[in-house]
């Protein structure tokens, strides 16, 4: 799912949406049963005694300790506009230690991107696992869109948005989990690096070349326009 920018793009009677972060299912999930409540609860972090190291820190920490899942999603959007290039990493033992971006400005809270996003969640069933179980359910005439941590085969792929590790074992189940799904009737698409190892994942698929700007790395040099795929298979 990620940040859902093709699910809030389409325009389709139902949908099933699934990440592996449960933090991120968590905002998903309180947009939609809670709408109201969690916008004004998590707008409230968004003022000016907030726009510090100190105090992300101290935001940081809070997040990390807490156990109750609407909790923790509340925190969240603070973390995602006044963290690093909003980059959602955690350690190996799931807490999250992305430093502080030291906003120039104070971030506007995004009311008007969530409300949007709420009332496309009324038509939604939001899952919290591995892929396997969401593309499970696609059957004749369905649409798949899968976002996997993308592949890199010049450096190690950053794929630490859980504590689990998607490498590239993971990727080639994917790519079977999606053939099922063809054969079942779907269509399914899925976006990646633009690589030699990507083309070799989806041979016999049509691929199509995108070019993208990219704004992740620390580093300003590494930023800048970076090659994509999507390939399509059904």
């Amino acid at each position: 799912m990620g940040a859902g920018s093709i699910f809030l793009a389409t325009g389709y009677d139902c949908s099933v949406i699934n990440d592996a972060n449960p933090d991120l299912v968590a905002t998903w999930s309180a947009l939609q049963a809670r709408p109201r409540e969690y916008m004004e609860r998590a707008a409230e972090l968004f003022v000016d005694e907030n726009q510090s190291p100190d105090a992300y820190a101290s935001i940081r920490a809070r997040f990390n300790a807490e156990v109750d899942s609407f909790e923790r999603a509340v925190l969240l959007p603070y973390l995602n506009r006044f963290g690093f290039n909003g980059l959602f990493r955690v350690n190996a033992k799931g807490a999250f230690n992305v430093p502080y971006g030291q906003p120039k400005v104070l971030p506007n809270f995004p009311w008007n991107q969530m409300e949007a996003a709420s009332r496309k969640l009324e038509r939604c069933l939001i899952l919290n696992g591995g892929f396997r179980a969401a593309i499970e359910m696609a059957e004749e005439g369905d649409v798949v869109y899968c976002d996997p941590p993308y592949v890199d085969d010049s450096a190690p792929s950053f794929t630490q948005y859980t504590s689990a590790r998607f490498g590239i074992d993971q990727q080639y189940e994917l790519v079977q989990a999606c053939e099922a799904a063809v054969e079942r009737g779907a269509t399914v698409l899925i976006s990646n690096h633009d690589t030699a190892t990507t083309r070799a994942l989806y041979a016999g698929w049509d691929i199509r070349e995108v070019r993208v700007r990219r704004s992740v790395s620390a580093d300003a040099g590494a930023r800048g326009i970076a090659g994509e795929l999507v390939a399509c298979l059904g």
